[in-house]
């Protein structure tokens, strides 16, 4: 058995994060959203990995190389053009010579899901059967791509049907055993009303050609992250099951409960106060007298200085997060510097949910606490505040002493407005 994981996509619903990267190599749980399926599929005894890539796809294969250093072999299929999931998968044929498993890279799924998909297609094999789909029953099937079946059989796939033409509530997950023949279906696929090659076309041809394909309703937890504040709960969730680890320093007057993971060359300074779960990588400098609460992330190579309090919180690479600095439920990219002072808001007056832009459109996050999102290169003057939901693109630079409110393009330079009332003091005869 072989794997495809699908992973060429831009993410722009996850800007200005994946501005520089694509969405799966985002951090989550202090290793990339697609290294977790990697590492699944490993433990499934499949280490014959093809990594469809597109977008950014260097950013991929500087990280996992040939993949080696993760236990597995991963060869590279370039995607060229999004053209939909059957284009993306046909364009690994060349790797595949046996049945195959495909998943998403940014859908990340665990090992028993993949075993079972595995178990099943073995026990109902044969001549026939062609593949597997993994269903989940959902509320509103008009959102999705709804089967009907009989006796474990598929029969039909409708795409998001109208509520009262939905012949189930069962949609596809997108995650898929397939057999050879699928490559003849794709070959045979013609462009959507979307304007895409869509794999569920493909299997539509199958089950015109009398080709059986199984579905396998499962209950096993899976993570669609598709927005930012999706990381943090991806994050919440990893570090939740992480198993602490200490390789680094810690110094006397260090308090820590809950789990801690530190990497190699890493240091707690004397004073700091550690709510675990949380995750230290490897060259970070943290303290003296720091205040890190439950499912703060710390990627490798990242300072912070004195009496800061970080929550909930992913700080990627070579990040510096200067003294009395506040970082509550954000997103920070790497290579960022949060001047002095800089506090990072994560709650409205109201306490209502924190609203965010996602491709211009307003979005409620579903969260009452959320603070912000920074792309790469962000640096903040001292006593900078940033309100809640708040998206600051690459490279911007904010002076000192800005209230931010509102999202902020990449590459912008961000001054206070200073308006100086100066009024004489006389002095009182007495």
């Amino acid at each position: 058995m072989k794997a495809i994981i699908l992973t060429a996509g831009e993410g722009t619903r996850m800007r200005p994060l994946t501005t520089t990267r694509p969405k799966t190599m985002l951090i989550t749980g202090g290793k990339p959203l697609i290294q977790y399926n990697i590492e699944s599929l490993k433990k499934a005894g499949i280490k014959d990995i093809t990594l469809v890539v597109g977008y950014k796809h260097e950013v991929i294969e500087d990280y996992f190389g040939d993949g080696s250093d993760f236990g597995v072999n991963i060869n590279y299929a370039l995607q060229e053009g999004q053209l939909g999931t059957a284009h993306a998968i046909g364009s690994a044929e060349e790797y595949i010579d046996e049945s195959f498993i495909v998943l998403n890279g940014d859908i990340i799924i665990s090992y028993d899901l993949i075993r079972n998909l595995i178990e099943k297609y073995a026990t109902r094999r044969s001549n026939n059967v062609k593949g597997v789909l993994t269903l989940i029953e959902v509320d509103n099937p008009s959102n999705y791509g709804i089967v009907s079946m009989t006796n474990d059989k598929i029969t039909q796939i409708i795409e998001k049907p109208a509520e009262d033409e939905a012949p189930s509530n069962l949609a596809n997950a997108g995650i898929y055993l397939f057999s050879l023949e699928i490559f003849d279906a794709i070959r045979e696929t013609q462009l959507s009303e979307r304007g895409e090659y869509e794999i569920t076309d493909s299997l539509q041809i199958e089950l015109d050609n009398d080709y059986e394909i199984l579905g396998l309703v499962s209950h096993e937890p899976w993570m669609d992250v598709g927005r930012p504040w999706e990381l943090l709960k991806s994050n919440a969730s990893f570090l939740e099951k992480m198993e602490e680890d200490i390789q680094g320093e810690i110094e006397d007057g260090v308090t820590v409960h809950g789990d801690l993971h530190l990497g190699k060359n890493s240091i707690i300074r004397s004073g700091c106060y550690i709510q675990g779960p949380v995750f230290i990588g490897e060259n970070c400098d943290v303290g003296p007298n720091t205040y890190l609460r439950p499912y703060t992330c710390l990627c490798n190579d990242v300072d912070v200085g004195n009496a800061v309090e970080i929550k909930n919180s992913i700080i990627m690479d070579g990040t510096n997060v200067n003294h009395l600095s506040y970082v509550g439920d954000s997103v920070i990219g790497v290579n960022c510097n949060l001047g002095a002072g800089t506090n990072l808001a994560n709650l409205r007056f109201d306490n209502k949910n924190v609203p965010v832009t996602v491709k211009g459109e307003r979005v409620d996050s579903g969260l009452r606490k959320l603070g912000a999102i920074f792309g790469d290169g962000v640096k903040t003057g001292i006593n900078t505040s940033v309100n809640p939901g708040v998206k600051i693109g690459n490279g911007s630079f904010i002076n000192a002493g800005c209230v931010i409110y509102r999202d902020i393009e990449e590459n912008s330079l961000v001054k206070a407005r200073v308006s100086l009332d100066i009024q004489k003091i006389e002095k009182k005869e007495d």
